[in-house]
């Protein structure tokens, strides 16, 4: 089993930093066991214009029958169970097994993780991915249509059964080539890991209800938004109707999560006609982020926290002000992440102006110790985004665990909704929001986590502040009090 993955580069951009990016030099090869078999990694070439890597695979026939299912049958499978055992492609085609060595042997790449060279990760590069032997179900027009998606143009070249007698038709084998001129290697090492297996359509080893949760993982950016996402999710799964169900659930509330915010920024933007001799209204948005930083510049912070921070607009306007030494941005999307970080233009800003900020994946339904001794932190429409019953552990998370000395939660005033033309009645502002409070409700509940955290809390409106139903953006400023030690009791509770 074989494969390559290319790039180029320059004097000033060499192309042996892929090196750098899969953690294995250029100049060396190296070999690493798995559970069925050795994978070999070696560069056929490795200079500034252009370095290729190399991931050869040897399976142990023995081994595989042994550990696991062997042929495996998918749709499709070996007729002949028993002879399936010691004749069949696996030592030689692409398949589930090539994507575990791949996982397995480039784990740091595929997760985006480069201590040597931080920058390179984050920054796209020509990339070429080549797969002699694939066995593709579905051909190569569904080769394309699973690539060709995700950025990759795509030649699939069928293989005859056999060269002499052409008549014979063509195998379900293709040779495989991407060409993709601005991917990062984690994405494509994350394109590769879910797709070689989905073509192949049989995995050697039992799906079992973990399985999920790595295809959402290794799928996070691009799977939910992918029009063949079903397919992706139905053979990646091997089929089970319980899994893919499953994961096609989740996967809708990623899609929503992750879509083009088009609704709330519609409202958010929204301004009314206006005489030609009138100024244009401020947008709500850029009227919350002004609220948000006169908090902060209030506060004296100057290690600030933006959880759930998207695609970084806060945090854009947090570097602007040299008053905050320290901008952490966190958000449980990695293509979140990504974007923010391209509109940071992280990859090109001065080091003391990259030292100020830090992007962290993570969920704030869990503790994080990371996140502590900061001196604020911002929640920004983010709340009204969990579910009810999950709201418990954000709060708990945020202001019993992190505990920073300010915080600034905002979240839409769903009583100020009739006043938006545009949205229909009985209507949240956006698909993904799990609710929506009134200020009673919004206040009812920030005074309980205040009183139950030990923190003072004020209320603040954002936007303009109609007398009959209130501002659109209510926002509550939660100040620590005095320090609230949990007992063993309260910590194990919450």
């Amino acid at each position: 089993m074989f494969l390559t993955i290319s790039t180029t580069g320059s004097a000033q951009r060499p192309a042996t930093d892929l090196g750098y990016l899969l953690h294995k030099h250029p100049e060396k090869a190296q070999a690493f066991s798995t559970s069925y078999g050795t994978a070999h990694v070696l560069y056929p070439e490795a200079d500034a214009e252009r370095c290729t890597a190399a991931l050869l695979l040897e399976v142990d026939a023995v081994a595989l029958v042994r550990r696991g299912k062997g042929k495996g049958k998918g749709r499709g499978g070996a007729p002949d169970a028993a002879l399936a055992q010691y004749v069949n492609d696996r030592p030689y085609a692409a398949s589930s097994l090539l994507a575990v060595a791949l996982g397995s042997v480039f784990s740091s790449a595929m997760r985006g993780v480069c201590t040597a060279r931080p920058e390179l990760p984050g920054t796209p590069r020509p990339l070429r991915v080549e797969v002699p032997a694939l066995p593709a179900r579905g051909g190569a027009d569904l080769v394309r249509r699973l690539f060709e998606p995700l950025g990759w143009t795509v030649t699939a070249e069928p293989v005859p059964l056999d060269t002499e007698f052409p008549d014979w038709g063509d195998s379900r084998y293709i040779r495989l080539a991407l060409q993709a001129e601005s991917l990062t290697l984690a994405e494509a090492l994350r394109h590769l890991y879910v797709l070689l297996p989905v073509l192949d359509d049989a995995k050697h080893y039992w799906v079992s209800p973990d399985e999920v949760d790595k295809l959402l993982r290794v799928g996070d950016g691009w799977l939910a938004g992918h029009p063949e996402r079903e397919l992706i999710t139905r053979r990646y799964l091997s089929h089970r109707w319980s899994l893919t169900r499953q994961a096609k659930e989740r996967l809708e509330l990623v899609r929503l999560a992750e879509a083009d915010d088009s609704e709330v920024e519609d409202l958010d933007n929204a301004v009314e006609p206006e005489a030609e001799d009138e100024e244009r209204p401020t947008p709500l948005a850029v009227q919350r982020r002004e609220a948000i930083l006169g908090v902060l510049r209030a506060s004296g912070a100057a290690r600030v926290l933006d959880l759930g921070c998207g695609q970084g607009q806060l945090v854009q306007a947090l570097l602007k002000d040299p008053a905050f030494t320290e901008i952490v941005g966190v958000d449980v999307s990695m293509r979140a992440l990504t974007i923010a970080a391209r509109r940071l233009k992280l990859d090109r800003m001065g080091e003391r102006q990259a030292s100020r900020v830090t992007l962290l994946q993570g969920s704030l339904a869990y503790t994080d110790k990371r996140l502590k001794g900061y001196d604020a932190a911002v929640l920004s429409e983010v709340i009204e985004h969990l579910d009810l019953p999950r709201l418990p552990a954000l709060e708990y998370a945020v202001f019993g665990s992190a505990r920073p000395r300010t915080v600034c939660v905002t979240t839409p005033n769903v009583e100020y909704n009739v006043r938006w033309e545009s949205l229909p009645a009985g209507h949240v502002r956006h698909g993904d929001h799990r609710f929506e409070w009134t200020r009673e409700e919004f206040c009812g509940w920030a005074r309980t986590v205040a009183e139950r955290h030990g923190y003072d809390v004020e209320f603040l409106p954002v936007g303009p502040d109609d007398p009959e139903v209130g501002p659109p953006t209510q926002m509550a400023v939660f100040r620590l009090d005095t320090p609230k030690i949990d007992t063993p009791k309260e910590a194990k509770a919450a």
